[in-house]
């Protein structure tokens, strides 16, 4: 992975942005896209666009969320203890007894969610998961009016982690769910930028996917894509206990190349594109295979308007929605490099329908 593109990499996962909260990713993205970029716009919703080859007739989209799972501040107490709620999917058993960090009007600000000690639990609590409408954060404030003239109801926080190098080219970090797609849609861009499509490229990061989907209906709807690929995060299936996994995501190894996804949700034609792309350009690729919608911007970008021929290309992941997500830094640059080599060889003249009706 080039300098640049590493410390565009780490400035997103240095950002905090639960779902509704995601201006922080969308400055740096923004600021990144802009270097490049023939138009780089952001709707109401917060979306941010940037446009290549901006004025061709046909429309690809890439979309890759910025927003991430994290809490919001629900209630403070007389005591100073701040209550919380989850944005987006929690495991219940990852929260507790971890630092966190508020973002509050006046900067981040330094928290820990309590934990009662295993010694003062009885028998049956110490069996039993706290659920997370149970937690509460400590701020280290001495009373009501002193916490809140740090933080107040509705600000949001995040487990206290950022990005970190492990072994080989791997990396940990919270929120790779999804700023890596984020990340990867804006890095395909800049590779588009000096490779002269023939098709207008919408690289869009989206909010509130971990809520809903809801950004990339919305810009979908105004960018109205003949093309539309999704970048997500995916399961990686290669470390302990995930035997049964592998028979339902297939064996998915990180550092192994991008996944595509195969299934109702994904158009043939572009699937069989992105094969076609990767053997051409000695990309690796894995499959994964999805019989439903899946739970992924693609599945709002396929069913906008009248339909929109859509893909998914996935970042094999490791230890989702936790605090110390893994991927591979090669299959960043492995899926920007498939979205690039896709979208080039897709013009005017190229058909998606499926079934075509013979004359």
């Amino acid at each position: 992975m080039k300098a640049q593109s590493q410390n565009f990499l780490k400035k997103m996962l240095g950002t905090i942005g639960p779902s509704g909260y995601e201006d922080e990713a969308a400055k740096v993205w923004q600021n990144e896209a802009k270097k490049f970029a023939d138009e780089v716009t952001c709707d109401v919703h917060g979306n941010t666009h940037a446009i290549i080859n901006k004025g061709a007739k046909t429309r690809v989209m890439f979309a890759g969320h910025y927003d991430e799972i994290g809490f919001i501040i629900s209630h403070i107490d007389d005591n100073g203890f701040c209550w919380i709620a989850p944005v987006g999917g929690w495991d219940p058993q990852i929260p507790q007894g971890h630092h966190v960090v508020v973002r509050a009007k006046k900067g981040h600000i330094p928290g820990v969610i309590g934990k009662s000690p295993i010694h003062l639990l009885g028998q049956e609590a110490r069996t039993k998961v706290t659920q997370i409408d149970q937690l509460w954060v400590d701020l280290g404030a001495k009373d009501k009016k002193a916490a809140e003239k740090l933080v107040s109801v509705g600000d949001p926080l995040v487990l206290g982690y950022g990005y970190q190098e492990l072994q080989g080219d791997l990396i940990a970090s919270r929120g790779l769910d999804d700023r890596a797609g984020a990340f990867v849609v804006l890095e395909a861009a800049r590779l588009l930028s000096k490779m002269n499509p023939k098709a207008e490229i919408h690289a869009v990061a989206t909010v509130q996917e971990e809520i809903g989907l809801r950004g990339a209906t919305t810009a979908a709807y105004k960018v109205d894509p003949h093309v539309g690929i999704a970048v997500d995060v995916t399961f990686a299936t290669d470390y302990p206990t995930m035997g049964e996994a592998v028979k339902r995501e297939n064996k998915i190894v990180v550092g192994k190349g991008p996944v595509i996804t195969r299934g109702a949700n994904v158009n043939s034609k572009l699937f069989e594109l992105f094969q076609k792309a990767g053997a051409e350009e000695n990309i690796p690729l894995q499959v994964t295979a999805e019989p439903r919608g899946t739970g992924t911007d693609a599945n709002a970008i396929q069913l906008n308007r009248a339909g929109v021929a859509t893909g998914l290309v996935g970042i094999p992941n490791r230890y989702m929605h936790s605090p110390c997500e893994v991927v591979s830094k090669k299959d960043l640059v492995e899926c920007s490099r498939l979205l690039a080599e896709t979208a080039v060889r897709i013009g005017p003249r190229t058909s998606f329908v499926p079934y075509p009706v013979k004359k």
